[in-house]
Parts: structure tokens; sequence; C-alpha cells
């Protein structure tokens, strides 16, 4: 259940950040609209983090937290804000990913 929680955790983060994107686009009103969205999916973030860190390796959820947080900005900055996808982004994206997964697996038998 914690490492379930942690994804969710993580995935917020990845929602305080398009967020902020999002934001910086916005005028008016709708500005307000995306820095109460980052505001809500920060609190969530964090509150799961801290949840999580009571049973899992603080070294282990932080690393994993801010790995899933990467990649996922980094995909949506490719899908939604159309950054480029060059070869070494792709690259260097697919290490962190391995990076993850391998943490979770050595967790596993701590």
């Amino acid at each position: 259940m914690n490492w379930f929680l942690l994804i969710i955790a993580g995935l917020f983060e990845v929602g305080f950040a398009t967020c902020l994107g999002k934001a910086r686009e916005a005028q008016g009103s709708a500005t307000v609209g995306w820095y109460v969205g980052f505001l809500v999916c920060l609190t969530l973030s964090m509150v799961l983090l801290v949840k999580v860190t009571k049973e899992l390796p603080i070294g282990t959820a932080y690393a994993v937290w801010t790995g899933i947080g990467a990649v996922g900005s980094v995909l949506v900055g490719i899908f939604v804000f159309k950054e480029p996808a060059t070869f070494w982004r792709v690259f260097f994206l697919s290490t962190l990913i391995l990076s993850i997964i391998g943490l979770k697996f050595v967790a596993a038998h701590d």
C-alpha cells in the first residue's frame, strides 16, 4: 500500500509542476485557478510523502518521489507544452526510469 501511495504522491508532484507551467501561460483569473491547483497538488503530495516515509526508508521514498515527479514533468513538457523530445532527453529519461525501478526492487530486499 505504501508504494501505491508513493506513486500517487509522485503523480501529485507532476500535477503541481504542470499547474505552474499552465499558470505561466494563463491570463487573468485563470492564473489564480492554476495556482490554487498548484497548492492543492503540493499539499496532497507532501502529506502522502510524509505518510509513506513512516514505513519506507526516507532515502528510497524521496528518490522515487522526485524521480516520478521528474519523469512525469518531462513527459508533460513534451506532450502538453510541446518541448522537444531529443534523443538525449529520452535516453536520460529512460535511465531515470530504470533507476526508479531499481530502487524499488532494492528496497524490497532491505
